[in-house]
């Protein structure tokens, strides 16, 4: 959030001050649960995060996937029973701050209103793009879209470089992202391989063709809103 605002001192020394809550989630963990009533928004403060959705028959479609730097929830402010259920993906730390203090905060402060505000359409118009992947793109490109999305966030808080990136993402857990099956995930994580897009081992994704991943996922990364020498550095 702070990256895509300019807090003045007095504002700077409340978002210091807030009553945070910090909490270890170990893989596989729920942070939150769907349909009870919030009283937080969280800050992932380490590891990564998912957000969820359960099927009557057990079946679970990951709705966002989130990485240090990321408030996934901040749709509570205003919506206090979540439609959705998050998970720990790894072992991650996670601050709850009440919802109280944020409005608060809000309400004297337009500029962290507006942070706030923009936070909450990025998460948006990522979840456009994942329906417009799970809908319209093929298993390789939506695999491919996903990697240059994930690529640019973690290289934008710091945690990827070089087209290189932890992945510690299961097959399971792709499958419940992308809509396919664990054994169609494998077969096309091996087909990227043999195209010479992308290599995997030891949980580092390197990214061999960063222009040949982008253009197979038609990868636009407006809708992300990084600063412009992340994106430009990529290429």
């Amino acid at each position: 959030m702070g990256s895509a605002a300019r807090f003045s001192k007095t504002e700077q020394h409340a978002l210091r001050k807030l009553p945070v809550a910090t909490r270890t989630f170990e893989a596989q963990q729920d942070i939150i649960y769907g349909g009870g009533t919030s009283l937080h928004s969280c800050v992932v403060l380490d590891g990564w995060t998912c957000c969820y959705q359960l099927l009557t028959e057990g079946k679970r479609q990951i709705l966002s996937i989130h990485v240090p730097g990321d408030m996934p929830d901040l749709q509570g402010l205003h919506l206090p029973q979540p439609d959705f259920g998050m998970a720990a993906i790894t072992r991650a730390v996670v601050a709850f701050v009440p919802h109280t203090t944020l409005r608060q905060l809000s309400d004297g402060s337009p500029t962290i209103a507006a942070a706030l505000w923009r936070e909450t359409l990025i998460t948006a118009a990522i979840h456009r793009a994942w329906i417009t992947s799970l809908g319209r793109r093929d298993a390789r490109q939506r695999f491919a879209h996903l990697i240059c999305e994930l690529y640019l966030r973690l290289k934008a808080a710091g945690l990827a470089s070089d087209h290189t990136m932890w992945m510690p993402l299961r097959q399971p857990d792709l499958a419940d992202a992308l809509g396919l099956t664990s054994v169609h995930v494998n077969r096309t994580m091996r087909a990227l391989r043999l195209e010479g897009l992308i290599d995997l081992r030891s949980r580092q994704l390197v990214i061999q063709d960063w222009a040949g991943l982008q253009a197979l996922a038609a990868f636009c990364p407006q809708y992300l809103r990084l600063p412009d020498q992340v994106v430009s550095s990529s290429s």
